[in-house]
């Protein structure tokens, strides 16, 4: 019985997920614009020098952004091998594209060390960043909240509070 059941939750999930990347193929998305003058000067400006593996993520991800239909990538790697470069410059395209960007880490500290990461690597660039978590105070949340909803922040780094139902965003790309 337990054999049989654990067959029938596996085919119903196999059945969800061919539907639901079905849907994805069919539903209409936003086609990002090829690389703009501020992207390049961004990218330029990173302190170290690409791996070929971040040069190759980074274009295919920069393709799939391209096509008008939803994203559907994971980016894995190594602690140390720059998933977060290739994040921002992922990010950045969208918010070049004027799209705001969410970017949802599991931990408050991790939360608060891209924050600084993505505005240390912002500096000078016209982004807002600005991060959520729980070691931000109501009154702060309350004003993130209210600035996310009006499209003041480019990007916004956090943990789980990004998925609550008080999180608006005016157009996330």
């Amino acid at each position: 019985k337990v054999v049989t059941k654990a067959k029938k939750s596996i085919d119903d999930l196999a059945d969800k997920l061919v539907e639901i990347y079905a849907q994805r193929e069919i539903t209409e998305g936003f086609a990002f614009l090829p690389d703009q003058p501020w992207q390049q000067e961004f990218e330029d400006a990173f302190p170290y020098e690409e791996t070929e593996d971040q040069l190759q993520a980074t274009a295919e991800i920069k393709e799939s952004m391209e096509r008008p239909v939803p994203m559907d990538r994971l980016l894995a790697g190594d602690v140390g091998f720059g998933k977060t470069e290739v994040a921002m410059r992922a990010a950045f395209l969208a918010v070049d594209n004027h799209k705001q960007v969410a970017v949802l880490v599991p931990t408050t500290v991790l939360a608060y060390q891209h924050f600084q990461t993505f505005s240390s690597r912002l500096k000078g660039m016209p982004v807002r960043v600005d991060y959520l978590s729980r070691a931000r105070s109501a009154a702060k949340t309350k004003e993130i909240l209210r600035d996310l909803a009006d499209g003041k922040i480019n990007i916004i780094v956090g943990t789980h509070k990004l998925i609550g139902k008080s999180v608006k965003f005016k157009d996330l790309g």
